[in-house]
C-alpha cells in the first residue's frame, strides 16, 4: 500500500502494518476519548436541567441526596459488589475517597448555585475548569499542553469573564458556587485520570456513588418533603442514573488512552 506521510514522503507499507501502526493506536484511543467525553458532557446536561428544575420546589440537599443515592442503587444493582468482591479492591483507597468527596463538593455547590444564577450562567463559570486542569495536569500528571491549547482554553476563559463580569458591579455572590464547584471539578479530573492508572472504571464509579450516598442519606431525613408530583418523583429517580452513566463515560474517556498493561480485568457481572 503506497502510504503519503507528513513530510510528504511517498513509501509502500503493507496493509496490515497500519494497523498495528502505535500511531494509528493512538489515535483511534483518542476518537474513542473524545466521543466518550462528548457523551459525558451531553449527560451532565440534561442532569443539570433537571436538578434546576428540583431545586426549584426542593431542599438543596435533598435534591443532591437523592442524587446519590438512586446512583448508588443502580451500581449497586448492576456491579453486585457480593458477586463480584474484586469491585471494592482499590490500589488507591485514599485517593478514591478524595475524590469522591471533591465530586460531592462540586455537586453541592453547583446545585446551589443553580438556585441563585440561571442556568447559562452558572454553567459558563464551570467552564472555567479546563484552564485548572490544564494547569493543574503538568506538575501533577506530567501531561504539558501544547500552545495551541492554551489558546482555545483562553478563549473559553475570556467568555468566563464575559459573564462574570469581574470588577463591574455584575459579580453575583452565587457565581461564587460556581466558582467552587469548579476548583472542586477540575482537582476530581485530576485524581480520575491518576486512578484510570490503577483501578477500573467500575471500581472509581462504585466508590464515588457509595461515598456521596454514605454522607448524604443521614442529612435526607432533616431535609425530605415529598415529590408534589409524579414527575418529580420519576426525576428524582434518573437524576439519580443519569450521574451515574454520565460519570462512567467520562471515567471511561480519561482511561482510554491508558497503556493496555495499566488496565485492570474486569469480571463480567
Amino acid at each position: 500500500m503506497l502510504v503519503l506521510d507528513r513530510c510528504g514522503v511517498r513509501h509502500f507499507r503493507r496493509a496490515g502494518d497500519l494497523l498495528s501502526d502505535p500511531g494509528h493506536e493512538q489515535r483511534r484511543q483518542r476518537l474513542i476519548g473524545i466521543g466518550l467525553m462528548c457523551g459525558a458532557v451531553a449527560d451532565f446536561a440534561c442532569l443539570d436541567a433537571m436538578a434546576k428544575y428540583l431545586g426549584t420546589h426542593m431542599d438543596i440537599l435533598q435534591v443532591v441526596s437523592v442524587r446519590y443515592t438512586s446512583a448508588f442503587l443502580l451500581t449497586l444493582l448492576i456491579s453486585n459488589p457480593i458477586v463480584r468482591p474484586d469491585l471494592l479492591q482499590t490500589a488507591k483507597p485514599l485517593l478514591q475517597v478524595g475524590r469522591s468527596a471533591l465530586l460531592l463538593g462540586s455537586t453541592v455547590f453547583n446545585f446551589m448555585a443553580f438556585r441563585y444564577l440561571q442556568l447559562d450562567e452558572a454553567l459558563a463559570i464551570l467552564f472555567s475548569t479546563p484552564f485548572m486542569v490544564a494547569i493543574l495536569a503538568g506538575p501533577m500528571l506530567g501531561e504539558w499542553v501544547g500552545w495551541r491549547r492554551w489558546i482555545a482554553i483562553g478563549v473559553g476563559l475570556v467568555g468566563v469573564l464575559v459573564v462574570v463580569r469581574p470588577g463591574l458591579g455584575g459579580l453575583q455572590w452565587a457565581a461564587l458556587l460556581s466558582g467552587g464547584s469548579a476548583v472542586c471539578y477540575a482537582f476530581y479530573s485530576i485524581t480520575t485520570r491518576m486512578l484510570a492508572r490503577y483501578d477500573s472504571s467500575q471500581t472509581t464509579l462504585f466508590y464515588s456513588n457509595m461515598l456521596g450516598a454514605a454522607i448524604m442519606l443521614p442529612v435526607l431525613p432533616f431535609v425530605w418533603t415529598p415529590p408534589r408530583s409524579i414527575l418529580d418523583g420519576v426525576l428524582m429517580v434518573v437524576l439519580g442514573a443519569f450521574g451515574a452513566f454520565g460519570h462512567y463515560l467520562l471515567i471511561l474517556a480519561h482511561g482510554a488512552r491508558r497503556p493496555r498493561c495499566c488496565r485492570r480485568s474486569c469480571t463480567p457481572s
